[in-house]
């Protein structure tokens, strides 16, 4: 199996072409974006040496039922996802903040308690709290949508309006539907015997409305536990059983990386990819409750993304 980790496709009327972390992005007709979700993988905000098998159609396929799940509540950028890897929808013009919910004191927010702090995002965080313990209710956290290379930044409210980045009117909308996005998740989570720890929604404006845009509850943008054992394992002061990619920041962390400058990731093998293919297959499979299809990796998966997007883009156009 090879790992898709890099696309140069020429598409109908392609107008841009953007890379991220994960995603390879093409702009049709400035009206419409192919989102190639590639098999890369990035932590700590750095794209690892190896790519992961059928992580991108992991990816892709979750999104794309939690997109279709939750449209009722914000419409969303998606019109169909013409390959496994794939989908394609609307441009829409990216707010330049993400919206973090967190209903658990847990990843990075747990480390930034431990430290002393008590305050994220300009948020008081009670004292005595512990590591996974659950908020009264859900907070909003959100960052600064950063340059490729760089850091998101944590960025309380007051802030995003002093900067302007956002209207306030715009912002108190991000908000209703972020936390509205995140309780749905919750609850369809729950249906699964799953607990939406926490997520991140990202929000863009076609023709003056607000859509919900990229990925939604994928274990790359969310973190679950399974609810069975949670409370005697909190009890316990034990760790929770967790479906989402911080086995991946775990792994490097152990291995003397963390995402700083004068840090070197270190070298996947063989043995740790496809542990890592196998722990996306089991995420898929205990978030969606249905059993994962691997696509083929035998064909030219080039050819055969190209001409589905290119048949799907002769509906559009």
């Amino acid at each position: 199996m090879k790992a898709i980790t890099a696309t140069n496709f020429h598409f109908a009327n392609q107008t841009e072409k953007y890379v991220g972390k994960v995603r390879d992005v093409y702009t049709i007709d400035n009206k419409y974006m192919v989102m190639v979700v590639t098999d890369r993988i990035s932590a700590f905000d750095v794209v690892l040496s190896k790519g992961i098998p059928y992580k991108g159609q992991v990816l892709n396929q979750i999104a794309a039922k939690f997109l279709d799940a939750t449209v009722d509540i914000v419409p969303n950028w998606r019109i169909a996802s013409p390959d496994p890897m794939v989908t394609v929808g609307y441009r829409c013009e990216p707010f330049p903040i993400e919206m973090i919910v967190r209903g658990y004191l847990t990843g990075s927010a747990w480390r930034t308690y431990k430290s002393g702090i008590r305050e994220i995002c300009g948020i008081k965080i009670p004292e005595g709290m512990r590591e996974h313990q659950a908020f009264e209710q859900p907070i909003i956290t959100p960052t600064t949508k950063a340059e490729q290379g760089m850091h998101d930044e944590d960025i309380s409210k007051e802030e995003i309006l002093k900067k302007g980045l956002v209207t306030a009117e715009d912002y108190a909308l991000l908000e209703k539907y972020a936390m509205e996005l995140f309780l749905r998740g919750t609850q369809m989570a729950k249906e699964r015997g799953l607990i939406l720890v926490d997520t991140k929604y990202e929000f863009g404006k076609r023709d003056g409305k607000i859509y919900l845009i990229d990925e939604i509850h994928t274990p790359d943008s969310s973190r679950y536990f399974y609810a069975e054992g949670y409370a005697e394992r909190f009890a316990k002061g034990e760790q929770q059983r967790q479906l989402s990619k911080e086995f991946v920041r775990e792994w490097l962390m152990a291995n003397g990386f963390s995402g700083q400058p004068e840090q070197e990731a270190p070298i996947m093998t063989d043995e740790v990819v496809n542990g890592i293919t196998e722990r996306y297959i089991e995420l898929y499979e205990n978030i969606l409750g249905e059993p994962f299809v691997r696509a083929s990796y035998t064909e030219n998966i080039y050819e055969r993304i190209e001409t589905n997007v290119q048949n799907m883009l002769a509906r559009l156009l």
